[in-house]
């Protein structure tokens, strides 16, 4: 798992930017709208990771400046560690100073990071049949789009869920680390079975956290709400691949 792969806390809205009504449109519209820019942006970030990692791993030259296999196995250079050091720099700078970046800068901070994780998911990507890949892609695509729908249309305040989330994901982490040490192979599959229930349910209550403050964004922090929830979702998709890929993928 890539630590700064944690879904980053959104800004809180505030009540009196809320946008205000138009006859034209219902805030039922407004609100679809808007979720539907943070998807879009999603899917592209999603899209530019893919299109990243099968660049590096479909040139020898951009591989050994990240990556080098020998009979002794893969190593990690030195440079895709300092990669995995700006991701997180992003990650967290994308989401405590969101209102202070113009909408260009937040996007162009989005794809940034997009492009720098395809760069550091390449080991893994190299660890498996492409055919496992694919295979848990879809897998990944089917529970985000239930889980989200999910947090979308539900009636119910997701609110406590979420926390409780966000408390069990820190747990995680430290026993992640924690088995790094340790290296038992029983953590680590209960590791990888609660990151997947973990994420799951971020996802839903991320997407419901994104549809709320959609409600009362104005017109004018749209963009940077669909930034920030596109990222939100995007870690979410990230994190959710990464664990299901240790069930069902199958190594070279």
């Amino acid at each position: 798992m890539n630590y700064n792969n944690v879904p980053p806390p959104l800004p809180q809205a505030n009540a009196t930017q809320a946008r205000p009504y138009q006859d034209e449109w219902s805030l039922s519209t407004y609100v679809t709208q808007t979720m539907r820019k943070v998807y879009v942006k999603m899917f592209l970030g999603l899209l530019v990771t893919a299109i990243t990692s099968w660049l590096v791993l479909s040139s020898e030259t951009l591989m050994s400046y990240f990556i080098h296999v020998s009979e002794e196995g893969v190593q990690l250079s030195g440079l895709l560690y300092v990669l995995m050091a700006v991701e997180l720099g992003l990650v967290f700078g994308l989401s405590m100073a969101i209102n202070k970046l113009s909408p260009a800068i937040a996007s162009l901070m989005f794809y940034a990071y997009a492009i720098i994780n395809g760069i550091t998911l390449t080991p893994v990507f190299l660890a498996y049949t492409m055919s496992s890949i694919a295979l848990t892609f879809f897998v990944t695509a089917g529970v985000f789009l239930a889980m989200s729908i999910y947090g979308y249309t539900t009636k119910s305040d997701l609110t406590k869920f979420g926390t409780f989330m966000v408390m069990a994901l820190i747990g995680l982490i430290v026993c992640t680390i924690i088995n790094i040490f340790w290296a038992n192979s029983v953590m680590d599959w209960i590791i990888s079975f609660a990151g997947v229930i973990i994420f799951i349910g971020l996802t839903a209550w991320d997407t419901q956290k994104i549809k709320q403050m959609a409600q009362e964004t104005d017109e004018v922090n749209v963009s940077k709400l669909a930034t920030l929830g596109a990222l939100s979702l995007y870690l979410d998709f990230i994190n959710l691949f990464l664990y299901l890929l240790r069930f069902l993928g199958s190594r070279d």
